[in-house]
């Protein structure tokens, strides 16, 4: 993941070259004729020459030209592109032609994609892997359709054992009362159960007595000892499953509830996700290796996260729908196409 800082733009004339090395990495994401054409009846042509990667540092590299687009007044006058220049490398773009050209695009982190180099290495995370679940689901953000109870243990700590096969869950056939005579219970059983209730009008099971309602003082004291378990954040302070629409339109809801203190900003998170557009397409995701982390609330990721992640609990996991708005607007960027609701399924591994 990728995130832009500045506005990066360039300006050649014809018949010119531009010599520049960036101070940061930079992503080509356009190039147009300018207001003013010189000349309405010829093709102008945008040449890239760059040093080509080397297989030993100790190799000189080779410089290498090639085309980047060509514009033609009337019928093509812009080309979108989507090129990255590495920062400090040395480019040279040259206009062949009679009508300058005009490059924009956007500085850009790329750091973010598996969190800061001076962290430790999170190797010794626990990993789990997505591949033996499919990710083809579509999602319809306006319907908040989220995955299934079997999707939503997708991101559960997986312990490698080489007797196991698969990560499918257990058939719930192991469920299933048995039905041999033995087991069978007659009609003068199955009835006394059945008169047979506690307070809460739930069944007892023969031989048994029910228990005496709770008396309030009890009552009282229990719900006192939740209320401080849910403060001090030994205990979940919410059922899995909570929906909630924030201000921006962006969407939340816990599949699983951690434990333990609550990110704010300012923390550390570390963190695994999926990111799919609304047809489904996986777009980007962390699922193992080193974990993803960021400062929450820094602007280091997109605006979905940094207020989607707030409230979390170490082992807790969310659903998250991200408008446009929240997410990257009305600008494309790689493989999200301009104006895209985003939905993430995100862990919270760790706070820093």
């Amino acid at each position: 993941m990728s995130i832009s800082i500045a506005i990066w733009s360039l300006v050649v004339a014809p018949g010119k070259k531009a010599t520049f090395s960036p101070v940061g990495d930079v992503r080509i994401l356009n190039v147009a004729l300018g207001e003013k054409i010189a000349d309405e009846t010829s093709r102008t042509t945008v040449k890239l020459t760059y040093d080509a990667p080397t297989s030993s540092d100790d190799d000189e590299p080779a410089r290498v030209t090639t085309i980047l687009c060509s514009l033609t007044p009337g019928k093509i006058e812009q080309a979108n592109l989507d090129i990255v220049l590495a920062e400090q490398e040395d480019f040279e773009i040259e206009v062949v032609g009679k009508n300058t050209v005009y490059l924009t695009g956007n500085y850009i982190d790329q750091t973010v994609a598996n969190g800061p180099d001076d962290f430790d290495d999170m190797s010794s995370e626990d990993e789990f892997d997505l591949r033996d679940v499919s990710s083809d689901v579509e999602i319809d953000p306006n319907e908040l359709e989220v995955p299934s109870d079997t999707d939503a243990e997708r991101f559960e700590e997986v312990t490698s054992d080489a007797n196991s096969s698969s990560l499918k869950r257990k058939s719930d056939a192991m469920d299933v009362e048995p039905t041999s005579a033995a087991e069978k219970k007659s009609k003068k059983e199955k009835k006394k159960e059945k008169k047979l209730k506690a307070a809460d009008g739930t069944a007892v099971a023969a031989g048994e007595t029910p228990e005496k309602p709770a008396s309030k003082a009890n009552g009282e004291k229990k719900e006192k000892e939740k209320k401080k378990k849910e403060k001090d954040g030994s205990s979940p302070a919410k059922e899995a499953g909570e929906k909630k629409v924030v201000e921006g339109g962006l969407k939340i809801e816990d599949k699983k509830v951690g434990t333990g203190p609550k990110a704010k900003k300012g923390d550390k998170v570390s963190m695994r996700y999926i990111g799919k557009l609304d047809n489904g397409k996986v777009f980007d995701k962390n699922t193992n290796g080193k974990p993803f982390i960021f400062s929450l609330g820094g602007g280091e990721v997109i605006k979905g996260w940094d207020e989607g992640i707030l409230g979390m609990q170490p082992g807790g996991e969310r659903l998250l729908v991200v408008p446009p708005k929240l997410g990257y607007g009305n600008r494309k960027s790689a493989d999200i196409p301009a104006g895209s609701t985003l939905t993430f399924e995100v862990k919270l591994l760790e706070i820093k």
